[in-house]
């Protein structure tokens, strides 16, 4: 494919995505404008990007992580265009649970078991605990677990996907930039084969006034097919409010088993009202 076609085909698809993603914004600011005057607390992203914080949201609110992903040229497929959602709720200073789904995955171009066509993506369940919370010049640490509740027949992107996940986390801040570590050990399947994964990520962030701005490089093994992935990202975002912060960017695989350009763009949103009262509430 021509790289003029191919950017032209990357742009049309990141302008369905923008729209999708406006329309979003707009049920979520009508949301926001309706809460009360309450200081809502600062929503706590974990995308854009592959690394996941070791930290987590605020106690008691419901934090939505919502976002577009369009993806050409991989093993598995021509075209994967996606949308995906986080869900995240921390009952306990040190305890998170997680859901994380793909409500729809349309590809092109599927090879192997996969299926082109619209289909709807993987659902996942999990939990995130901190185990050392870091004071002072000292990281946070975590741990965290998510398992598959359902299989999808679409296409994955070059990571592929899991029946069982387990990941240690690292954040720190260090000469004004903000690293995150992780640690991947995965079990996949196919069929009755049952092979571990490994990954590392390591993603780093600096602001530019309101702005920040992340690059991260990746790691995966594909134990299915004997290779690796190997990517890299980037990435900004802008807090519109506390609660309220969106992002874009892009992804490159460096290898011929990664898919080779990635482009997402999304929003995280802190649900204003909390659940349930705090024990300092009066």
């Amino acid at each position: 494919m021509r790289p003029h076609f191919l950017l032209e085909r990357i742009l049309k698809r990141l302008l369905l995505c923008g729209f999708v993603v406006a329309a979003a914004l707009l049920f979520v600011a009508r949301i926001g404008a309706q809460s009360s005057t309450v200081q809502t607390p600062e929503a706590n992203p974990g995308r854009p990007t592959v690394s996941t914080p070791a930290t987590l949201t605020p106690v008691g609110y419901l934090q939505f992580e919502n976002g577009v992903l369009y993806a050409e040229t991989s093993p598995e497929f021509a075209t994967l265009f996606g949308i995906n959602q986080v869900t995240k709720l921390t009952v306990a200073s040190r305890l998170q649970l997680l859901a994380l789904s793909a409500p729809l995955a349309h590809a092109s171009g599927a090879t192997g078991d996969a299926l082109s066509g619209s289909r709807p993506g993987e659902v996942f369940a999990g939990f995130q605990a901190v185990v050392l919370p870091g004071e002072g010049h000292k990281p946070i640490v975590s741990l965290s677990y998510i398992r598959r509740l359902y299989a999808s027949p679409a296409p994955e992107i070059d990571i592929g996907t899991f029946r069982n996940s387990a990941l240690i986390l690292l954040s720190d801040d260090l000469a004004g930039f903000h690293f995150d570590i992780n640690g991947i050990f995965s079990e996949q399947t196919k069929g009755i084969i049952r092979r571990g994964q490994f990954g590392q990520t390591l993603s780093i962030s600096h602001p530019l006034g309101r702005l920040t701005v992340a690059g991260e490089l990746w790691h995966f093994t594909q134990p299915l097919t004997s290779k690796n992935a190997v990517g890299n990202l980037w990435a900004i975002s802008y807090p519109v409010r506390n609660n309220l912060v969106l992002d874009a960017g892009f992804d490159h695989g460096l290898t011929s088993s990664s898919t080779q350009w990635e482009g997402f763009a999304g929003f995280t949103y802190l649900l204003p009202h909390r659940l349930w009262r705090s024990h300092d509430s009066k």
